[in-house]
């Protein structure tokens, strides 16, 4: 006698089902907004930094050009004049790194790569994400910081990577320090440019004060 009972059908659970694609939306939106947060923190810090360059033609000005008198003559020309035309410099050296990596795909593709990692991984988690999954382990905040500190190791120093970003910060600096040896500052203000408190930046080490002159005895 055939058995007539119904078959039972699985039922699954409609408001599990919704909670979990609404955390997922509600995480996918937080992420999103993050990450345009960070850009656009990151446009309005450039477009502050470039409202600053000084005109790009008196970067070239021919007229200003001569030869150094001394090393010691061009250190100085240096030190003044990145403090007169710091964002100027700041700006090649970015051109030139960017031209870099754009001339080297691979180190480019890895270099994003590694930054969307520490994006997405470490910065842009809050403690109510769920702890990152790899092929069914779960891994805690502190190993995957350990992980992304020896993926950046190993893409930095293992990889073009490293290569390629230091040999364009050489080109940089050497193109800056090229300009600022050759480049007479005599027609910058640089008694109202140059701030008090000291350079910040690749160049900083040119701006150290000079040491203050021993006190003259009194003549009886």
């Amino acid at each position: 006698m055939a058995n007539s009972s119904p078959a039972i059908l699985p039922i699954s659970n409609p408001q599990h089902t919704t909670d979990a694609t609404t955390t997922t939306t509600q995480q996918s939106a937080v992420a999103n907004s993050a990450v345009r947060s960070l850009f656009s923190q990151i446009s309005g810090t450039v477009r502050s930094g470039l409202s600053n360059s000084r005109p790009w033609p008196e970067l070239v000005d021919r007229s200003a050009f001569s030869k150094p008198e001394s090393i010691s003559d061009a250190t100085v020309r240096i030190r003044k004049n990145y403090a007169y035309f710091r964002i100027n410099y700041l700006s090649i050296i970015t051109v030139v790194l960017a031209i870099s990596l754009l001339t080297n795909p691979f180190s480019l593709f890895l270099l994003a790569g590694l930054l969307a990692a520490w994006l997405f991984l470490y910065i842009f988690r809050s403690d109510s994400d769920p702890p990152l999954t790899i092929f069914g382990r779960q891994f805690s905040d502190r190993e995957t910081l350990v992980g992304l500190i020896a993926s950046t190791v190993v893409v930095i120093f293992l990889t073009s990577v490293g290569s390629v970003l230091v040999s364009a910060l050489m080109v940089g600096v050497a193109i800056v320090c090229l300009h600022g040896a050759f480049r007479a500052p005599e027609d910058l203000f640089l008694d109202q440019q140059e701030p008090q408190g000291g350079v910040p930046g690749f160049l900083s080490f040119f701006t150290g004060a000079a040491p203050a002159a021993p006190p003259v005895p009194a003549r009886i």
